[in-house]
């Protein structure tokens, strides 16, 4: 059995969140950003969160929120984590850290070898970070958009904090992701879709199995 964590996104129902637990995701994810299909209300959030077993990490994605939104999430919602996804600078990662008292992960999109340096400007402050495919210019996601990178450019790279990799993952190259990368956690969200939006439990449990033998 392989070390992989799996982290599953944008859950949004009862049962998906249930496949993901069940198969052996390591986190949840909920998305709360109105141009996502993804995007889920914090009343259902917090329904879903409740349900969630102790030893499985809630993570809430959230993109350039404001503190306002943040202290009703944070009030409401029994989470484990913090996802910024937006173009929070390591100033505002720092900030939201100390408010909160959660641990932070922080995004940031490559495409090529210009967006590495950003990793380590924000490996000294956020408690994660989620090495993910830059998303296309003028598009309306920070993420979920099914692409990847070129896993080359990260290949043998450590950081001081734990990372995960995101973008385009599927049954399919997860392994190959794993292997080129070394990454030992992973995240997937359109990957497990069979719409955009609408998660498919059969497909979460396809890739969890092909993540955790990788």
């Amino acid at each position: 059995m392989s070390d992989v964590s799996v982290k599953i996104c944008g859950l949004g129902r009862p049962e998906h969140v249930a496949a993901a637990v069940e198969a052996g995701a390591k986190y949840i994810g909920f998305v709360f950003f109105p141009k996502s299909p993804r995007d889920i209300s914090i009343a259902d959030a917090r329904a879903l969160a409740l349900d969630v077993p102790p030893g499985v990490a809630k993570v809430a994605l959230v993109v350039n929120a404001d503190n306002t939104f943040l202290d009703d999430l944070i009030a409401q919602v029994p989470l484990d984590m913090l996802q910024l996804h937006g173009s929070e600078t390591p100033d505002r990662v720092a900030e939201i850290k100390a408010r909160y008292g959660l641990p932070v992960m922080k995004a940031v999109g490559v495409a090529d070898a210009d967006d590495l340096p950003a990793l380590d400007a924000y490996v000294r402050v956020a408690d994660q970070i989620l090495v993910d495919a830059k998303p296309p210019k003028n598009a309306d996601l920070p993420g979920g958009n099914g692409l990847t990178f070129d896993w080359r450019l990260i290949s043998g790279r450590r950081w001081p904090v734990p990372w995960m990799l995101a973008g385009g993952l599927t049954a399919e190259n997860v392994a190959e992701a794993v292997a080129l990368t070394g990454a030992r956690q992973v995240d997937i969200s359109s990957g497990v879709e069979a719409a955009p939006g609408e998660k498919d439990a059969n497909l979460i449990r396809a890739f969890m199995a092909a993540a955790q033998g990788a």
